[in-house]
């Protein structure tokens, strides 16, 4: 055997031993989420006897396969564009929920009253004020108790996708979870923002956030997705990283609509891996505008499964990076049925030494006949050390479709620059506002006034 086969299986081991590191990290809170359950109002289902012993199956079984499961390495296929060693290099431990005084800066205005908030994970009630919905719409932790364990068995840990190995290290260390819970018929007027706050311990510290959405047939609601750091801002120097391994379920029932913008602006210390699952019933529409622009090292994995005729997929998205920031986005459109359509448009704004990845995943297998499928993927390079992978991928065995796929990368337009130049504009405000048109087309998606304006000024800012 060769010496870099044996380096290869010391690696390799390495890996494999720090996944369960991470899942020791994490289980330090489990002991705190016993103590928030016995604080549930009384008569919650919380508090009765074995009242959480789903959840803990849920743990058991996701923690069995983290043990059984491989670190993702460049020589897998899904991960050969990004370099996770950064993370070995680092022990996280689990954080306890830090005292945050207020959230007045990182709040929406059209969210107010209807704003959830989860410092490191764990569920902050004195932050939160959900009191501006309509009463048969539960905003909530899973804690408290609200939700049937019976109904939330149907949904919790069920979507496609589960045993991805980093959402089985956030299902193995479970603690509590965002809740959003639309019944039948319900149209729920203002966003709601759920906002996941992260701060800095004297170490490496994790997290493991956790969302379930479920909108039942013939209701409607906005959600606003947000990952930050107690400093607010992407560029802000922290003095120690953090790891926030976040997922998110979202289950769309029959004619429901779910608007659904997700923002991570963690702080440039940070890694963050989220997932979001997405499962769509007959005639559902859903749309996602995912806006990535903090961390030093970022994964957002996509997955949408039209589980029924005639759905409606829209996904947007936007990632401006720069130093030697990474951000890879993985996206996947799962047609199961005849009538469906998607339209995806991705964006990276990319400066400095960062580097970007999209990988974009349609499947369109013989039963999804008469797919209407369009994806794009546009690419702006600032700097001549910027880089891009991108890769749109269509599998299509259905022979009634009508689908499309594409990518471009290039730089700004001298001509163009040169055009505002001629109008008096001096050559850093001409790239500027170029810069700002090019993301100006998903921003202006974002059905919120609010967080259109202040992420304008925060791409502006960059």
């Amino acid at each position: 055997m060769s010496i870099a086969s044996v380096k290869r299986i010391v690696d390799d081991s390495k890996r494999d031993r720090y996944l369960i590191e991470l899942l020791e990290g994490r289980r330090e809170l489990e002991g705190q989420a016993r103590e928030m359950t016995a604080l549930c109002p009384e008569g919650s289902s919380s508090r009765a006897p074995g009242g959480h012993r789903w959840l803990q199956a849920i743990r058991e079984h996701a923690a069995v396969l983290v043990m059984e499961s491989i670190f993702p390495t460049k020589r897998d296929e899904e991960w050969r564009f990004t370099d996770l060693s950064p993370l070995l290099e680092l022990k996280f431990v689990g954080v306890s929920s830090d005292k945050v005084s207020s959230v007045r800066e990182l709040s929406l205005a059209e969210a107010d009253s209807s704003c959830l908030v989860f410092v490191n994970g764990i569920y902050a009630p004195q932050l939160s004020d959900v009191s501006g919905l309509p009463e048969n719409v539960f905003v909530g932790n899973l804690l408290a108790g609200k939700i049937p364990p019976a109904e939330l068995k149907k949904y919790l840990a069920k979507q496609q996708g589960a045993e991805e190995v980093f959402t089985l290290l956030n299902s193995a260390s479970l603690t509590d979870a965002a809740i959003v819970w639309v019944p039948k018929n319900q149209v729920v007027d203002r966003p709601i923002h759920l906002l996941f706050i992260s701060t800095m311990g004297e170490v490496a510290t994790i997290s493991g956030p956790r969302c379930l959405v479920v909108a039942e047939a013939n209701s409607t609601v906005t959600i606003v997705e947000d990952y930050t750091a107690a400093a607010s801002c992407p560029d802000a120097l922290l003095p120690n990283p953090y790891f926030t391994n976040a997922v998110t379920e979202i289950w769309v029932g029959e004619n429901a609509e779910v608007n659904h913008t997700r923002l991570q602006r963690e702080a440039g210390v940070a890694f963050h891996i989220g997932k979001s699952a997405i499962a769509q019933a007959r005639d559902s529409r859903y749309t996602c505008n995912a806006i990535s622009l903090g961390a030093r090292l970022s994964r957002h994995n996509l997955e949408v499964w039209q589980n029924g005729e005639g759905t409606q997929t829209t996904l947007n998205g936007l990632t401006q990076i720069s130093g030697a920031q990474l951000a890879d986005t993985h996206s996947a459109i799962g047609y199961n049925h005849a009538n469906g359509t998607s339209k995806q448009l991705h964006k990276c704004i990319v400066d400095g030494k960062a580097h970007a990845v999209f990988n974009g995943k349609i499947f369109v297998p013989k039963p999804a006949q008469l797919t209407d499928a369009a994806q794009l993927n546009r690419n702006l390079l600032l700097s001549p050390q910027a880089r891009v992978d991108t890769k749109p991928q269509l599998e299509i065995t259905a022979d009634n479709v009508k689908c499309a796929h594409g990518a471009t990368v290039g730089q700004l337009d001298p001509e163009e620059v040169f055009y505002l130049q001629s109008r008096g504009l001096n050559r850093e405000t001409s790239r500027n506002l170029l810069v700002d048109a090019f993301a100006g087309e998903i921003l202006d998606r974002i059905p919120v006034a609010s967080l259109k304006q202040m992420l304008s000024r925060c791409v502006s800012c960059r």
